[in-house]
């Protein structure tokens, strides 16, 4: 579990974050979402130690990871995948090479280990085969896979997944979101995945917190998001909506 207590986060003045709480479970898919400026991003860095918080605490199953030094912060990232946001992929490496980056840097696994790893990850994720391909010879959805089997190579405790379905057509989309909500049921991972897509908030939204303007103005689940009466929340899905479905449609 992880869990974030009265995070306030600004910059040159401007308050981004304005004390913001939630507790983010084990074994399911929690969501963070928001419009353009909700300040979900900054939370997200300040989560994995990108943004140090103005004040607050972000707790990895008890252990309080705002303090900490930058060598004990390494042992907790050490049990954090993350999937970033246009999959950030090393161009000039194979996808074999890119999967074994974090296995490089954090392990002393031999080079056939390691190679095992790489083939059960890229297995899980449909790709199995693809070891010698560059980024260049991917399809977007291609790419995002890759991006998650890297992402879960070690094993990882806590998954972060930034935008995952950012710039993929609604099919390959929905491919993403199931595998995402696949890995975290079958691995027992606290999966957190800052999102504006109401597809994904729809399909796999089991703890969802809403942001707005720096505040925390809902949480809830996939269930309950339909039968709010905030303003701010209604105002986001309708228009989400309304904006997808007007690209689909053009």
């Amino acid at each position: 579990m992880i869990e974030i207590k009265d995070i306030y986060k600004s910059f040159s003045g401007n308050e981004v974050l304005q004390g913001i709480s939630g507790k983010f479970e084990e074994g399911v898919t929690n969501l963070i979402i928001g419009g353009s400026g909700s300040g979900k991003t900054t939370l997200l860095k300040c989560m994995v130690g990108l943004h140090q918080p103005d004040s607050g605490s972000v707790l990895y199953d008890g252990r309080d990871f705002t303090p900490m030094t930058y060598e004990q912060r390494i042992e907790v990232r050490k049990e954090i995948g993350m999937l970033f946001q246009g999959s950030a992929l090393f161009d000039s490496m194979t996808v074999e090479e890119n999967i074994m980056f974090p296995l490089n840097m954090f392990t002393d696994q031999s080079r056939s280990e390691k190679i095992d790893r790489v083939n059960f990850c890229l297995e899980r994720v449909n790709l199995a085969g693809k070891n010698k391909l560059f980024p260049a010879e991917l399809s977007g959805g291609m790419k995002k896979r890759v991006g998650i089997a890297r992402a879960i190579s070690m094993n990882p405790k806590y998954l972060f997944c930034d935008e995952p379905n950012s710039g993929l057509d609604p099919k390959t989309s929905i491919v993403i979101d199931e595998l995402i909500q696949e890995l975290t049921e079958e691995y027992k991972t606290t999966t957190i995945v800052v999102t504006h897509d109401m597809n994904s908030v729809m399909g796999i939204g089991d703890y969802i917190l809403f942001l707005h303007e720096g505040k925390k103005f809902w949480e809830g689940s996939n269930k309950e998001i339909a039968h709010t009466d905030i303003k701010e929340l209604n105002d986001f899905v309708f228009a989400s909506r309304f904006m997808k479905a007007a690209k689909d449609k053009f």
